[in-house]
């Protein structure tokens, strides 16, 4: 046999090692691997769904619509341009936006469908192994199209499906037991939403939380960690470390206890709205599904209708993530009519659903926190001028709105509220944000509802399942 045969043969035989060994391999050195591996890909992920999504932005809303909506302080902070200059053109680039990502996915991979998360958990209950490379593909386009074009929509969804997917591929080209295969899939849930978010401590908790409406996933959290640590620095050595948000409410500090009340207040209301949220974005879900008509047309009429809303709220368009940046500033807010925001969380929950809801591509994380956000902005706006002990800045109950609201509703309460703590540089307003996490998510707790339709109840169901025949 030639030297070059030999060659090739060894070459050959790599995957088969490689497999063998993380077959054989112990706990930690397989996870520290696999982990990094990952990490590696989600954070990569990311950066390219940024840019895809950056660049569609620029591309559909900025020079074809004539509008540039504001940005995060992590994404450039940019005040964006103020007002339509061609208001004529938004609705039908909205829909231009929905219909091509409906013949993308419904052609290509009718599973790329909606928000992507389900899908991912979907996997890790039933089989790690069903997440086509095909479908990770077909969602970074097509959402980067869908929300590059002002559809509502969140970039977490399409990042947590291609690190979720590659955790699949893993599962399948590694022949990883079912159990090994779980945690892949979960890690590359997690790692990615971090990545993305620049949360990777809440990243690593949400890889245990998300699979479970009351449960975590233990053997899921050193991975976890591993996966997100890694995926973090490859996406902030790339695209910059800073919060998503900058450091909104650095200089808040818990001293009276009469604030308790207010937040109080957030929380109650996160948890209804976060209830609404859900039941509003899947009734249009099943609608959708119901209706005559062609399932590629289906998200254009979608973005049509949010392109008509737009006109009189421009706050609904794209990931909406600017407009939290603004409401945590007092001029800044101040500067929004009041009707604007209290009536923001409910038009943006309607844009979500017409968006996402109507078989268009991104995630749902994102709005939930544009929902939360501008409840917690609500409240500051009534109380602050009438009302003792309102801080100055609405910052604070802008950040526990957020935590409250998408905490509860996605039964992910102590992961969300770290992440968002992350984004925006707050760990201080954790302390009284507990008692607004604590009352949305047992109102939500209580109701039985989530915005996660293939969450279990805990991990006994999910053993169930995993052991019932077929």
């Amino acid at each position: 046999m030639t030297r070059v045969a030999h060659l090739a043969k060894a070459v050959r035989s790599i995957p088969t090692s490689v497999a063998t060994w993380v077959r054989n391999a112990s706990y930690l050195p397989k996870w520290l691997v696999l982990g990094s591996i990952i990490g590696a890909i989600a954070g990569l992920g990311a950066v390219v769904f940024s840019v895809a999504l950056a660049g569609a932005t620029h591309l559909l809303l900025g020079e074809l619509a004539g509008y540039q909506p504001p940005t995060a302080a992590g994404d450039g902070g940019a005040a964006g341009s103020g007002e339509f200059t061609r208001p004529w053109a938004v609705p039908l680039v909205v829909a231009l936006g929905g219909l091509v990502s409906g013949v993308i996915v419904f052609t290509l991979a009718p599973e790329a469908e909606g928000h992507g998360t389900d899908a991912a958990i979907e996997a890790f209950h039933r089989n790690p192994r069903m997440i086509r490379i095909r479908v990770v593909l077909v969602k970074l386009v097509a959402s980067a199209i869908t929300i590059g074009s002002g559809g509502s929509g969140g970039r977490e969804g399409p990042t947590a499906q291609i690190s979720a997917g590659f955790g699949s591929l893993l599962a399948r080209k590694l022949d990883l037991s079912d159990r090994d295969g779980r945690i892949a899939v979960a890690v590359g849930i997690g790692s990615g939403i971090g990545a993305i978010f620049g949360a990777p401590l809440g990243g690593a908790v949400l890889c245990c939380a998300i699979p479970y409406k009351d449960d975590f996933e233990y053997d899921v959290l050193v991975p976890g960690m591993v996966a997100s640590i890694v995926s973090y620095s490859v996406f902030g050595s790339i695209l910059g470390f800073g919060p998503l948000f900058g450091a909104a409410a650095s200089e808040y500090t818990f001293e009276s206890p009469i604030q308790l009340v207010w937040f109080a207040i957030i929380g109650i209301l996160a948890g209804l709205i976060g209830l609404l949220y859900s039941g509003t974005f899947y009734a249009f879900v099943d609608l959708s599904h119901r209706l005559p008509g062609s399932r590629i047309v289906k998200p254009a009429v979608g973005g049509l209708l949010v392109g008509l809303m737009a006109l009189a709220l421009p706050e609904v368009l794209g990931s909406g993530y600017g407009w939290i940046q603004q409401s945590m500033a007092r001029v800044d807010l101040a500067a929004i009519p009041l009707w604007v925001v209290l009536l923001l969380p409910f038009a943006k929950i309607l844009a979500t659903s017409l968006s996402i809801g109507s078989g268009g591509s991104g995630g749902i994380f994102g709005p939930g926190m544009v929902i939360g956000a501008f409840t917690g902005a609500a409240v500051w706006r009534l109380l602050e001028p009438i009302v003792p002990g309102v801080p100055d800045s609405p910052a604070p109950f802008v950040i526990v709105g957020m935590m409250a609201c998408f905490g509860s509703i996605a039964r992910a309460p102590l992961a969300v509220m770290l992440m968002v703590a992350e984004m925006t540089g707050s760990i201080g307003v954790l302390a009284p944000g507990m008692v607004a996490v604590a009352l949305a998510y047992l109102i939500v707790r209580r109701s039985g509802k989530t915005i996660y339709r293939a969450q279990l109840e805990n991990r006994e169901e999910a053993r169930q399942l995993q052991n019932s025949p077929g």
